[in-house]
């Protein structure tokens, strides 16, 4: 079995995350693809969405697709997890042929800082999403993704043209009602 992996905070999901996964069906040698949300990124002090509606948006938006799955592994932790430990799961869980690592090519720019990354490239093949015009090596696997968005950028702005249909209700509810509380209590 061949295995993708695409983790990521998903706060909100858009359709940046969207395109990589339809990107990554298309172009991969999978037969699976696990999306991992966490329940807080290791290199961040909070999250905005808790956890459990973060999945429940994955869920509305990929859940229906046969060879995705989304795991709860990370965010039933209830703490940061690394990306190293998650893969020692999914090795142990699926023993799979392959692991394709999908990270956006703004992560791969620190992916050195990553906890264990010298045994994380060994365990995985990486697929590098790109994202704002930033430049990876030629050697790695590449979506050629170009979305200039991110999740912090669509909290801010609440711009819903990024934001699927099917979920955009929900997270400008939710945004909405967080943006005014912080501007109230700040």
């Amino acid at each position: 079995m061949n295995i993708a992996v695409f983790g990521g905070s998903f706060d909100p999901p858009h359709t940046g995350h969207k395109k990589i996964v339809d990107e990554a069906l298309k172009n991969l040698d999978i037969d699976r693809l696990i999306l991992i949300p966490t329940y807080i990124n290791p290199f961040k002090s909070k999250f905005f969405a808790p956890a459990d509606l973060r999945k429940k948006w994955l869920k509305k938006l990929f859940g229906n697709r046969t060879k995705i799955y989304i795991s709860d592994y990370e965010t039933e932790k209830k703490r940061a997890v690394s990306t190293y430990e998650s893969i020692e799961y999914i090795k142990k869980t699926y023993n799979p042929r392959k692991i394709y690592l999908i990270i956006g090519s703004d992560n791969f720019e620190k992916l050195h800082l990553w906890k264990n990354y010298d045994k994380l490239i060994k365990d995985v093949e990486l697929v590098i999403a790109q994202r704002d015009e930033i430049k990876v090596n030629k050697n790695l696997k590449k979506l050629n993704i170009n979305v200039n968005i991110s999740s912090t950028k669509l909290r801010e702005n609440l711009d819903l043209d990024f934001i699927p249909k099917i979920i955009q209700k929900e997270v400008k509810e939710f945004y909405e009602k967080q943006n005014s509380q912080d501007s109230f209590t700040t």
